[in-house]
């Protein structure tokens, strides 16, 4: 098992470009399923989830060929509608294979998720609204099992404005006989991408980034191909490591339109920024100061920032309080940040940052993919060396992270623990 160590106390300085979203590209990928032929997808980020999902679509049947700009992803033809405990257990978002699925073949058996230890994430509203679409589901042996002769379209309101619920849903409703109307639906941007490739294989929806998408089912669809958008939370953790590390840093192809509660909030905390298009600088100079946080669906701040945004506060002058809405479990590095000297004292759902002047390197343990990020920003900041355990976490959301650091100047490597 490898480990990340870090001599910290580096301010970064240059440029960083940033990958392929991995929230955006893991649905993408699922909706693959439901047009048979030869999809094109650029810009997909080299990550262990990329990976998982790809061995999970070649077990029913994908093939996969190497593009010089990207992925060929050949859908043609599906030998199996059966997504196994081995795959699904490591990555949540493997349940994505479950809509598309059920609407090309009208039946599928996918194993009950797994993924980051950060709180319970079911998939009731998944299995709800699919129902309200005519599908048999049961559940038996720790799986799903789904079956409907015709997916027909239905109104769908969701309790929770579920991201992967909503996903599932909007493309299960692609193939559907009549309209489907979903409300309530999550207002990511990594939705909106997902409904946007859909539309390039011919779906027809309405109402994308709004919380009510409406869906005309058409009978097929048809291989598209489509850039996926770059990520948002890879900006934001550089955006951290510049602030957290007073360093000069100018963040490239970043989808800047999609991080206003982000920036506005290191703004808010006194880091110096010029915002263009597709690029952020951090500019040099200026105090941190404490700022609070509450972790919102989108547009809000968004809770896959809300480690890495602690690490920042740990080293900000003043108090700061952070409140985590979204996931129940998902203040689980603050005992891991103490250990380098942040002074945070957790109730219930908020967390209180008392920013020190420093923080002392030292090993850690990462438990899932946000609060490993968090930690190596700490080790950024902090003087001396730390060494941050478990980083098989980090490989699922982070592309060559060493080397980006490395290349702005940070004193990082990877070792075998």
């Amino acid at each position: 098992m490898d480990k990340i160590v870090i001599a910290g106390g580096i301010p970064l300085k240059g440029e960083v470009w940033i990958s392929g979203a991995k929230n955006a590209a893991l649905p993408i990928l699922a909706a693959t399923l439901l047009a048979p032929g030869r999809h094109s997808l650029a810009n997909v980020p080299n990550l262990a989830d990329i990976r998982t999902a790809k061995r999970l679509l070649a077990n029913l049947g994908v093939q996969f060929a190497d593009l010089p700009d990207g992925l060929q992803v050949d859908s043609t033809g599906l030998v199996s509608w059966e997504a196994p405990y081995d795959l699904v257990k490591t990555m949540r978002a493997a349940v994505l294979v479950l809509g598309p699925l059920v609407a090309r073949l009208g039946r599928a058996r996918v194993s009950l998720p797994g993924g980051c230890a950060i709180g319970a994430r079911p998939i009731n509203l998944h299995l709800k609204g699919l129902e309200e679409m005519g599908v048999k589901v049961t559940l038996e042996h720790g799986y799903v099992q789904a079956n409907v002769k015709r997916l027909e379209g239905a109104e769908i309101i969701l309790d929770f404005p579920t991201v992967t619920g909503t996903e599932n849903l909007l493309m299960a409703a692609t193939l559907a006989r009549g309209r489907t109307i979903i409300k309530n639906a999550a207002q990511e941007p990594e939705v909106s991408d997902l409904a946007n490739f859909l539309v390039a294989m011919g779906a027809r929806i309405q109402g994308i980034g709004t919380d009510v998408l409406t869906v005309e089912g058409v009978k097929t669809l048809q291989p598209a191909s489509y850039r996926i958008m770059s990520d948002r939370i890879e900006a934001g953790t550089y955006l951290a490591a510049a602030a957290i590390t007073r360093g000069e840093v100018t963040i490239r192809q970043a989808p800047v339109e999609h991080m206003t509660a982000v920036i506005d909030k290191f703004i808010e905390a006194g880091l110096r920024l010029k915002v263009e298009t597709d690029a952020i600088q951090v500019r040099p100079g200026g105090t941190l100061v404490g700022v609070d946080i509450k972790t919102m669906p989108y547009p809000g701040f968004p809770t896959d920032m809300q480690a890495q945004f602690m690490a920042v506060m740990s080293l900000a002058r003043g108090v700061s309080v952070i409140t985590e809405t979204i996931f129940e479990k998902r203040f689980m590095h603050v005992s891991e940040l103490r250990r380098l000297g942040a002074d945070i004292v957790v109730s219930g759902n908020q967390a209180v940052v008392r920013g020190t002047k420093t923080l002392q390197g030292a090993p850690v343990m990462a438990t899932d993919l946000r609060a490993s990020a968090s930690l190596v920003l700490a080790g950024l900041g902090a003087q001396g060396q730390t060494e941050v355990h478990r980083v098989y976490h980090l490989d699922r959301g982070y592309e060559r992270l060493e080397a980006k650091l490395s290349a702005l100047g940070a004193k990082i490597w990877r070792e075998k623990a």
